[in-house]
């Protein structure tokens, strides 16, 4: 036969067929079009001016490659729906005298076909909209915007070495499910149903098992460290356990419906039920695919929405003050009455303001005692990172004075304050056998961006007098890495943003002249200068989230559609059948509702069970970022779950009228 007829027969097949490859097609488009549109952006020209931009290009190359992993297994998963409605198909044309080989150039005409459209529709879009997700991606991170539109080349060509494998790949997978099948199997394909597994009660166990460890990890964990650790670890667990649970869970479900005769020799419920004993494994891994889905959907919603909404807040944790100037050496009585003098000549009346001296070490917790060496630190903070915090001092005098209090300590006395952990143990020793005894933990403490800054725990120790406690520690410290006392000098302002710089700049010079003529050290944080780099680092991760966030969102839709689409055909015989011995229209839509209600709401309460106790271990993450506002997560988390609910409802009516034209023959 000549090519040509293959691609004529091709090209005729996807026509025909346009209400199942038409989706399928403006998936693998639209998987094209993110692609580039994500390959442009990490090469964009502004992303070298954009404050962060190097950290932002880092978060989009790591999302590219989820894209692409997203892509291969969504594509394939999505085209076993299409060649289960061309099995039959191609049995026939199997029996009219095309051979494998024959149906096999067929198949990849078929195939290149759709490369071909996809790639072009997936381009051409890409470059549409890759300029308005420049301006978008600009305006998140407060960027400076560039309106001209161009082609990326080097994006063009890394979306052709991804997509080629991938369809190459289907290719390959659709051809070999030819070639095992026989003609008979493929003309009947549509007509065979599953067994039940056998083990299904044990599949379901394990699965309670698996999901219930994984949820005792996201509730237990305190630390964020050791969450960013387990969370991947949980995450797969609950996705393991999800499918055991659907698909053991649809068969007990089909048993304990068939048993109930109450309930199952009723016309809207009869032919539903054994509709879905027909696919009872099919049925629901598709369920499972759709929960997990939902699932990370809500998921990412939550998280970029918390990040991006509560980045102020965030900001605010990291950099308590406008200004934070640190001092290194004993002169900061001299640098504070220089910073006052240059504060009065500019007209600048300080608020809040804050003088402190504070030192800093690292240190592992073991049983009541504190363990500085270094070695032993290092050793925890890379195996378990358990029990290691940051160790602030502060001397009683600073407290008192910064806080507003009245407190009294003996020599071997401290106050405690927690960060991100907790200290049960009355008392604190050295190696050496030096003892504190904490006197009480205190509420509140000096607002530290530094102790915000850290992702590990940090624990606040006010002593009598600090200067023979850092002399303690540093004697079991590294002589390379010792504690030493930090000056601090903090204070708002009611300044303008313009005035801000104008002053910051004014200080900055003024400190550097005296560092170099004293020689000290000294460092300025100005909370308006870093406000740039901050908001542009959570405007790309919100970008990022809602990028990928509307992949899972289409393929969650395509899901329910093909199984929406695959399940009216195999059903349609057996409504027919029904409809000939009296079965009614409106007997039809009311059993199409009992099979839809009766499992097509699981996914989405399984998915709010799982965001519901996954929200302990996503706090924790987020406290990595200083975003430690339970309240403004929770309204998020709960805005985010009602918007999807009521998206996976409209998606629910608009599929079901779907799979109701196909088994009522409506719409052939």
């Amino acid at each position: 036969m000549k090519l040509s007829f293959y691609l004529n027969f091709a090209m005729n097949a996807i026509k025909k067929n346009k209400k199942t490859y038409g989706p399928y097609i403006l998936t693998s488009s639209g998987m094209v079009m993110m692609f580039y549109i994500i390959r442009y952006l990490i090469q964009m020209p502004s992303m070298e001016t954009i404050p962060g931009g190097e950290s932002i290009a880092m978060m989009l190359n790591f999302g590219s490659f989820v894209l692409a992993l997203f892509a291969l297994i969504f594509l394939f998963y999505t085209h076993s729906f299409l060649m289960k409605q061309r099995q039959k198909e191609y049995g026939l044309y199997n029996m009219l005298g095309m051979g494998k080989k024959h149906l096999s150039i067929l198949l990849a005409w078929e195939t290149i076909i759709i490369f071909v459209i996809s790639i072009c529709l997936g381009l051409f879009s890409g470059f549409l909209l890759s300029k308005m997700n420049e301006l978008l991606l600009i305006q998140f991170m407060d960027g400076t915007i560039n309106y001209n539109l161009t082609m990326n080349l080097s994006a063009v060509i890394y979306t052709f070495i991804v997509f080629i494998p991938i369809f190459v790949l289907i290719f390959i997978k659709s051809w070999f499910s030819i070639l095992k099948m026989n003609t008979i199997t493929l003309m009947k394909s549509e007509q065979i149903g599953e067994k039940p597994p056998k083990a299904n009660y044990v599949f379901g166990i394990v699965g309670l098992i698996l999901l219930a460890i994984a949820y005792y990890i996201a509730l237990s964990i305190e630390s964020p460290l050791i969450a960013l650790a387990w969370f991947f670890i949980a995450v797969s667990l609950v996705i393991i356990a999800t499918y055991l649970l659907f698909i053991s869970g649809s068969v007990v479900l089909c048993k304990i419906l068939q048993k109930n005769k109450n309930y199952y020799y009723q016309k809207n419920h009869f032919v539903s039920v054994s509709s879905m004993s027909y696919r009872m494994k099919r049925n629901g891994a598709g369920l499972a695919s759709i929960c997990v889905l939902s699932t990370m959907v809500i998921v990412m919603m939550m998280g970029a929405g918390s990040l991006y909404f509560g980045k102020e807040y965030s900001l605010n944790e990291r950099y308590p003050y406008d200004f934070s100037l640190s001092f290194y050496d004993e002169n900061e009585v001299f640098y504070k009455q220089e910073v006052d003098a240059l504060l009065k000549e500019q007209n600048v009346n300080p608020i809040n303001l804050k003088k402190y001296s504070i030192a800093s070490t690292t240190g592992l917790f073991e049983n009541g005692k504190l363990i500085l060496d270094s070695t032993q630190v290092n050793e925890a903070n890379a195996q378990t990172m358990d029990n290691v915090a940051n160790i602030y001092l502060i001397s009683l005098d600073s407290y008192n004075v910064s806080m507003n209090k009245n407190e009294v300590l003996e020599d071997n006395e401290i106050l405690m304050h927690c960060v991100r952990t907790s200290y049960n143990d009355d008392s604190i020793s050295l190696e050496d056998g030096t003892k504190w005894v904490i006197k009480k933990q205190v509420d509140d403490m000096l607002t530290s961006g530094e102790a915000a800054m850290n992702i590990i725990p940090s624990i606040f120790m006010v002593v009598k007098d600090i200067n023979p406690v850092i002399n303690c520690f540093n004697s079991q410290l590294d002589e390379q890495y010792p504690c030493f006392i930090k000056y601090k000098y903090e204070f708002d302002t009611h300044l303008s943003k313009e005035k801000q710089f104008q002053l910051n700049e004014i200080l900055y010079n003024h400190l550097r002249n005296l560092s170099i003529e004293y020689n000290s050290p000294f460092s300025l944080e100005f909370k308006e200068q870093e406000r740039s780099e901050f908001y542009s680092i959570f405007g790309g991760i919100f970008f990022l989230a809602i990028f990928l966030m509307i992949i899972f969102v289409a393929a969650t839709v395509l899901i329910i559609y093909y199984k929406q689409i695959s399940e009216g055909y195999e059903d349609r015989n057996r409504f027919e059948i029904m409809r000939k011995v009296g079965m009614k229209d409106e007997d039809i839509r009311k059993s199409i509702n009992s099979q839809m209600l009766t499992i097509f709401f699981l996914p989405l309460i399984m998915a709010a069970l799982h965001v519901t106790f996954a929200f302990p271990i996503v706090q924790k993450l987020l406290a990595m970022f200083n975003l430690r506002n339970v309240t403004l997560s929770l309204i998020v988390t709960g805005i985010c779950i009602f918007i999807f609910g009521l998206f996976y409802v409209i998606v629910y009516k608009i599929t079901s009228n779907v799979y109701y034209d196909i088994v009522s023959g409506h719409k052939q």
